[in-house]
């Protein structure tokens, strides 16, 4: 799994030069040109200055950061912190899923942050949170879908998504589940 989030990196990297013109390393010197900002404030001044993407400019901001090495972000390393310790086994989930989802189109994003994934087209359709230590929470972004069954309001568990689905086994990432992902997918 760790390839394919690698690889999908690697290619946000060769798109990002396609794209704009220039390579990773000119956009991170303009990154830095910018200032001591935080991580989101990078990210909106990217967006907003230089007309970047919010995954671009997020990739740009981790790279200027130092979390890059060889052009791939230290993604990797918050996966595996998340899912170490009691939460090790749930791994089995994340994995599974982010096999499946990649295979919606070239355009996914993977894109871990301290506490879960984001996933992501052109904006976040889903987000993955080993929320316990017996549970991943996968949240997606379905607007005018009403909740039913499994298919849960997001209520307090993150507001950057509108239904949550709680999965204690790789086998409950069905082709139930996979629609609703591909509808948000859609719609991202």
């Amino acid at each position: 799994m760790a390839d394919k989030v690698g690889q999908a990196i690697a290619s946000m990297v060769r798109n990002l030069e396609e794209k704009t013109g220039k390579s990773l390393d000119q956009w991170v010197g303009i990154a830095r040109r910018l200032g001591a900002l935080k991580h989101g404030a990078l990210v909106a001044a990217l967006k907003e200055k230089h007309g970047l993407g919010h995954g671009y400019a997020n990739l740009v901001a981790h790279s200027a950061a130092g979390a890059v090495g060889a052009g791939v972000p230290a993604g990797d390393d918050l996966v595996a912190a998340q899912y170490s310790g009691d939460k090790a086994a749930l791994r089995t989930i994340y994995d599974r899923l982010v096999q499946q989802v990649t295979a919606f189109g070239k355009d996914v994003e993977i894109s871990p942050k301290k506490g879960y994934v984001s996933l992501r087209r052109s904006k976040q359709f889903a987000i993955v949170q080993p929320s316990t230590k017996s549970r991943v929470d996968i949240g997606i972004n379905l607007k005018g879908v009403a909740p039913a069954g499994r298919l849960e309001a997001s209520g307090s568990f993150n507001a950057m998504v509108t239904h949550r689905v709680r999965v204690e086994s790789p086998w409950e990432i069905d082709a139930e589940l996979l629609a609703w992902l591909r509808r948000g997918y859609d719609g991202a």
